[in-house]
């Protein structure tokens, strides 16, 4: 078969630019340490890494949610044990307060720590987060939780918020609550369960308060209807000189038979009655509807009983008492949030170290597939350095062979 000059002058040229483009293909590797550069290397595993690298960026914005969820955790933890303390220290003022020896001025003074309490809650109850959105506002995080009711009467404080909170996802699996509302925590708090007297007939009344919360707790818990609010009235109805009886209105039971002393007291589900009455006089009282009351107000009740000098006995007990399973029941109900906190910091920092491990992992196996063997690299850019060396020089050697130049 004849070569022709140009026949060979053109194989050496492809060759020549074949060495090239292998030797700059090499040469990017080397730079870049990344043997594939454009998906026409290796389609399949170019494939492979692009995927395993969206794995990347998903686990790394995991990481980032975990972070911020972190220390918002973190942040309404220390918030909510600052209101314990704090509450915690109405509490003893609370019991300081029944000591039947204090003066008015003991009083007031005590009222005038309580307010300041009072607006400290206040102002945690209302704190806010870097960006100004309130932490305990639910979704409502750009309005004001907790406002002070200037319209006066009921409560002096009023909630804004909602029952909203959010989730953040830390892995494919996983999601946690990063937010509380003050709903659940501040507004939702039982208020003490207590009774009422409805109507007498022929009875006078020394005294009927609950002196023992635990006992009418238990009995309240164990016969208050929802449904049926006549099975939540009762009828003292005094059946002998010395003896009374003690009726459920709606059933028509009979549920306790008491002695009877008039000015003496007695005591039924935690109530002591002091009554004074004759044969056939009634008296009806009824269980009051369960109650739920914001730690705010339940501290600003307890500031105005203290202020209030002309209060009587009875009611101040009653107000202290009041105060104090409101405080109780609220303390109860932040400790079970801090509690959920905890557990959700330790869930979060479980599924962080997951996920570095999984990071690990992944950009282990990306960097199996793409990442450069430098020494392999490095011997095949020197042989394809010599390769093209040679070619360039061999090539005008061989392209002088002529018999032109022996003629």
């Amino acid at each position: 078969m004849r070569v022709t000059t140009n026949q060979l002058y053109n194989q050496t040229i492809r060759n020549i630019m074949e060495n090239q483009k292998a030797l700059s293909d090499t040469q990017i590797e080397l730079s870049t340490g990344s043997r594939i550069n454009k998906p026409s290397d290796d389609p399949v595993g170019a494939a492979r890494v692009l995927r395993l690298t969206e794995e990347l960026d998903t686990l790394k914005q995991f990481q980032r949610n975990n972070d911020l969820v972190t220390g918002a955790l973190e942040q309404q933890e220390t918030i909510l044990r600052n209101i314990t303390d704090t509450v915690q220290r109405a509490r003893q003022l609370t019991i300081q307060a029944g000591n039947g020896l204090l003066s008015d001025a003991d009083r007031k003074a005590l009222a005038a720590e309580i307010g300041q309490i009072k607006d400290e809650v206040f102002d945690l109850m209302n704190s806010q987060n870097a960006e100004g959105d309130y932490y305990f506002a639910g979704f409502q995080s750009e309005t004001q939780p907790l406002v002070l009711n200037s319209a006066g009467g009921g409560n002096a404080y009023t909630f804004q918020g909602d029952s909203g909170t959010n989730n953040v996802q830390l892995s494919n699996s996983v999601s946690i609550r990063s937010s509380l509302s003050g709903q659940q925590v501040f507004e939702d708090v039982p208020a003490r369960r207590n009774f009422s007297i409805t109507t007498t007939t022929g009875i006078g009344v020394e005294e009927a308060l609950v002196a023992g919360q635990g006992d009418f707790d238990r009995f309240y818990r164990n016969n208050y209807d929802p449904v049926t609010p006549l099975n939540n009235s009762y009828q003292i109805t005094i059946t002998a000189p010395n003896q009374l009886n003690i009726t459920n209105v709606g059933t028509g039971a009979i549920v306790a038979t008491k002695d009877y002393a008039a000015g003496e007291s007695f005591n039924f589900a935690g109530i002591d009655f002091t009554l004074n009455g004759n044969l056939g006089d009634t008296l009806n009282f009824q269980l009051d509807a369960p109650q739920k009351k914001n730690i705010a107000n339940t501290l600003n009740d307890l500031e105005e009983v203290l202020n209030n000098s002309s209060v009587s006995d009875a009611a101040f007990r009653e107000g202290l008492s009041d105060a104090l399973v409101g405080i109780d029941n609220g303390l109860e109900k932040i400790a079970l949030e801090v509690s959920s906190i905890g557990a959700r910091l330790n869930t979060a920092q479980s599924v962080y170290e997951t996920n570095l491990d999984i990071e690990v992992s992944v950009k282990e196996a990306r960097s199996s597939i793409k990442d450069v063997d430098y020494a392999e690299a490095s011997s095949e850019f020197a042989k394809q350095e010599a390769a093209l060396t040679a070619a360039l020089t061999t090539f005008p050697k061989i392209s002088n062979l002529s018999l032109f130049n022996y003629i």
